[in-house]
C-alpha cells in the first residue's frame, strides 16, 4: 500500500474507534470501486525518449527521491544502496552500501549527501561516498533530509525537527512540535531557502524556522482540521513545500493549496483542494494533483484556476515537474505523462519498468528528467 495513505495511529482509543472508517479515507483501498482510469488515446505532439536507466534498489514501503546538486546526481534504496551517477550519461561514478537499511533519502547540496536509516539513524557522506558522520534522531525519519547552508535538517515521525552541522554532525538545534492524534504515514518535506527552513507538518501547518537557531519566523495554516472524527480531521501538509523567489507554496490533504510570502508568511492566495503528494511551481504556474488523480494548474500570482485534467483518475500520481512546455507526472503503473503547461492536454507518454513511480521522485538534472521507481530503477527521460 502506498505510504501516503497508511495511517500512523497515536493512542489506543483512536485505533479502536477508527478502523472501520479507513476505507472511506483511503480512495485507493478498494480497487474495484476506484479502479485506475484507462489510458486515453491521443496523437503525441512531443517526442520523448529514455536517455538511460540505472538500477538502484527497491524502495519497499518507503519514499525515496534522488537529489541533484552541483552537477551531481545521487539516489538510494531501502537495502542501504547509495549511488552517484553522471546525470548526462547515466554512468555510475560510485556505488556503496550505507551499512544499514534506509528509510529515506537523498538530500544533498553537492558536497554532503544525507540519508536516513532504520530506527532514526542519520548518515552523512561526502561527494565521494565516504562516511562523514552518524547521528541519532529521536524516532524514525520518513522524508529525505534537507541539506543546505552548512546544515542537515530532518523531521522525525514524533514531529521533532533537528538541524545538524553538515561537516561534523553536531546537533545545532532542535524544535519539538505537537502531533495530532491521527496523521498520515507520509513524508512531508523541508525546503531550505535564504535564511529559513520551510517545514511541512501534520495538522495542516507550514512553519518557517530560522536556520541560525531554529526559531519560528512565522507559521501558517495550509489545512484546517475539520469534522467530527479524527479521520475527518486529518489535514496534513503533503510532500515538500516549494520556495520560489518571494513565494513559498504548499498543499494539504483535506485542506488547501496555498502560496505565502516567504519572508512574512502573509497569505497570497489559497484554494480548496486535497492532495496527498505535493505540488510543483514554475515562473507562471502552480501544478498539483488532487487525491483523486486530477492534475490542476493555478496561476502563481493570484491562484486563478487555469486548467484541470481529470483523465488520470485513481492512477496514484507523483509530484508534478515543470519541464519545457510540459508538466510531467508519473503514475502507479510506471507511466510518465507529459501534459501541456498551457491547457493540460496530453502531449506524450513514456513507460518505465511497470512499477509505481515514487511520488516524491521527479526532478530535472541538466537536460534530463529523472524518476525513481518503487522497484528500484532510476530512469532519465529527455525530449527531442
Amino acid at each position: 500500500m502506498r505510504t501516503a495513505v497508511k495511517l500512523a495511529w497515536i493512542g489506543m482509543s483512536v485505533l479502536l474507534g477508527g478502523c472501520s472508517a479507513l476505507s472511506s479515507l483511503n480512495p485507493f483501498a478498494d480497487k474495484e470501486r476506484n479502479p485506475p482510469a484507462p489510458l486515453v488515446d491521443f496523437k503525441p505532439t512531443l517526442a520523448v525518449r529514455t536517455a538511460w536507466t540505472v538500477p538502484v534498489a527497491k524502495a519497499r514501503a518507503f519514499t525515496f527521491s534522488p537529489a541533484f546538486a552541483n552537477g551531481n546526481l545521487f539516489a538510494a534504496g531501502a537495502d542501504g544502496t547509495l549511488i552517484r551517477v553522471d546525470p548526462a550519461s547515466g554512468n555510475e561514478i560510485w556505488r556503496i552500501n550505507a551499512g544499514t537499511r534506509l528509510s529515506a533519502g537523498v538530500g544533498s547540496d553537492g558536497l554532503t549527501v544525507a540519508v536516513a536509516g532504520e530506527k532514526g539513524v542519520l548518515l552523512a557522506f561526502d561527494a565521494e561516498g565516504k562516511l562523514r558522520w552518524k547521528a541519532q534522531a529521536s524516532s524514525e525519519i520518513l522524508s529525505a533530509p534537507a541539506v543546505g547552508q552548512g546544515l542537515v535538517i530532518v523531521r522525525s515521525v514524533d514531529n521533532r525537527i533537528a538541524a545538524y552541522d553538515a561537516d561534523t554532525g553536531t546537533r545545532r538545534w532542535v524544535v519539538q512540535r505537537s502531533t495530532p492524534p491521527l496523521t498520515l504515514r507520509t513524508a512531508p518535506g523541508i525546503a531550505i531557502a535564504g535564511p529559513s527552513a520551510f517545514v511541512a507538518l501534520p495538522g495542516g501547518r507550514l512553519v518557517a524556522l530560522a536556520l541560525s537557531n531554529g526559531g519560528a519566523r512565522w507559521e501558517a495554516a495550509v489545512g484546517d482540521p475539520r469534522g467530527t472524527t479524527e479521520l475527518e480531521r486529518i489535514a496534513d501538509v503533503s510532500g515538500a513545500p516549494v520556495a520560489a523567489g518571494r513565494d513559498v507554496c504548499a498543499v494539504a490533504y483535506q485542506g488547501r493549496v496555498a502560496c505565502f510570502d516567504a519572508v512574512t508568511g502573509t497569505p497570497r492566495w489559497a484554494r480548496e483542494l486535497s492532495s496527498d503528494v505535493g505540488l510543483a511551481v514554475d515562473e507562471r504556474f502552480v501544478f498539483v494533483p488532487d487525491d483523486r488523480g486530477a492534475v490542476n494548474a493555478f496561476t502563481r500570482d493570484t491562484g486563478t484556476g487555469v486548467w484541470r485534467n481529470d483523465k488520470l483518475a485513481n492512477r496514484r500520481l507523483s509530484v508534478p515537474v515543470s519541464f519545457g512546455r510540459a508538466v510531467v507526472v508519473g503514475d502507479m503503473q510506471g507511466f510518465v505523462h507529459f501534459l501541456s503547461r498551457e491547457d493540460g492536454s496530453f502531449l506524450a507518454r513514456a513507460r518505465t519498468d511497470g512499477s509505481p513511480i515514487i511520488p516524491a521522485s521527479p526532478l530535472i538534472a541538466g537536460s534530463n528528467l529523472i524518476f525513481q521507481t518503487q522497484a528500484g530503477k532510476l530512469v532519465a527521460l529527455t525530449t527531442e
